[in-house]
């Protein structure tokens, strides 16, 4: 489960920094809404790295039979409420712009390209957290390879970051805040909704599907993700020159070398 401490040697640095971070850090991070689970469903074989298949000759204490993954390998895992047919733990439902779930009203019973119109896809829901997620598309306002600076106005850390030093759909709105601002203004709202942030680098963790990489993450749900780092909206505390992100190539959290790098971005919803 994401926060347990996992068979180090049978992870890539990626999970073993994700381990880590929820055993230090669980404080800092503390939240009441549900979890979810890491979605590795295979074991690790500690020196020998993973079976797709397990042997039974591996380490106690595998990560695949607990929580939600565990729940779901074992067919004891509660119906879904979206469509979601993996033999991981993850739940999710696509959500047009008009706010709707698919395959409810207009909205198309399983859209497979994101847009910008009422009735496409626009968002998808994480049905165990509750959270609501932008998804990606290929061009205009949330193409997939826009990148931004990490900047908030009135940072608590008293250093903003640095505006607009990405690479982007309108020439000076290439940062974390001003993409946020652009996408609440929309013509047509994302998903109905005009109260999207930036997540924390706890929910941005959540999405990571840590059984898959590059990238790391159901390209069902979430397409047109690059295996890169996706900011989040969490300073870093020991440097306020950071701040977290989540990397998508194997879905570990990292600190940058700076605000001024210049990331991919992914909206939320709901929650804190």
């Amino acid at each position: 489960m994401r926060g347990a401490v996992l068979q180090l040697g049978a992870m890539n640095f990626g999970r073993v920094v994700v381990a880590m971070l929820g055993v230090c850090c669980a404080a800092a991070w503390a939240q009441t809404r549900p979890l979810n689970d890491t979605g590795i469903t295979f074991c690790g074989a500690a020196t020998s790295g993973n079976n797709a298949t397990c042997l039974g000759t591996e380490p106690a204490g595998q990560d695949k039979n607990y929580g939600r993954d565990g729940a779901a390998l074992a067919g004891t895992l509660p119906a879904k409420l979206g469509g979601s047919t993996g033999t991981n733990g993850f739940d999710f439902t696509k959500v047009c712009n008009s706010g709707q779930n698919a395959d409810s009203g207009s909205c198309p019973a399983n859209p497979t390209t994101p847009g910008y119109g009422t009735n496409e896809w626009g968002c998808t829901k994480d049905n165990v957290t509750g959270l609501l997620w932008e998804v990606k598309t290929t061009t205009g306002l949330r193409s997939m390879n826009h990148s931004y600076t990490w900047f908030k106005t009135g940072s608590p850390d008293g250093n903003n970051g640095t505006a607009s030093g990405g690479t982007c759909a309108a020439a000076g709105r290439c940062d974390t805040e001003k993409y946020t601002q652009d996408v609440n203004a929309q013509t047509t709202a994302l998903c109905n909704v005009r109260d999207w942030r930036m997540p924390t680098v706890k929910e941005l963790e959540g999405i990571a599907d840590l059984g898959r990489f590059n990238p790391a993450i159901d390209p069902t749900y979430f397409p047109n993700t690059l295996s890169s780092s996706v900011w989040s909206g969490s300073p870093y505390a020991p440097n306020s020159s950071y701040a977290w992100f989540v990397g998508f190539d194997g879905g570990y959290a990292d600190f940058s070398y700076g605000r001024s790098y210049a990331y991919q971005v992914r909206l939320v919803r709901g929650g804190q």
